[in-house]
């Protein structure tokens, strides 16, 4: 898995009536549908689920992101913490 680059852009999230979720922070959308969008943020995977979901504003530049419909569960993936290479776990 390659390494993600961290820009230092804040990471924010502000749901309006689980109709309107903005996001920034944003560094790609992974994929998406009306039900389903996940998107990489500076925390990690951002999974949001729904129905009717639309994107209507992403600017990867800024890292901002508008999406609009009906939100039922929004899902960070864990982080995974790398150990090291071949030789730390040879030398421990």
């Amino acid at each position: 898995m390659a390494e993600e680059k961290r820009t230092g852009m804040p990471h924010n999230l502000v749901l309006e009536n689980r109709r309107k979720l903005s996001i920034s922070g944003v560094l790609d959308v992974d994929s998406f549908d009306e039900s389903t969008i996940i998107v990489n943020t500076e925390m990690g995977e951002l999974t949001i689920q729904g129905q009717d979901l639309h994107i209507n504003n992403l600017s990867i530049e800024t890292g901002e992101m508008c999406i609009e419909g009906s939100i039922s569960t929004l899902h960070y993936s864990e982080i995974e913490k790398r150990s090291g290479g071949f030789f730390s776990k040879v030398f421990r």
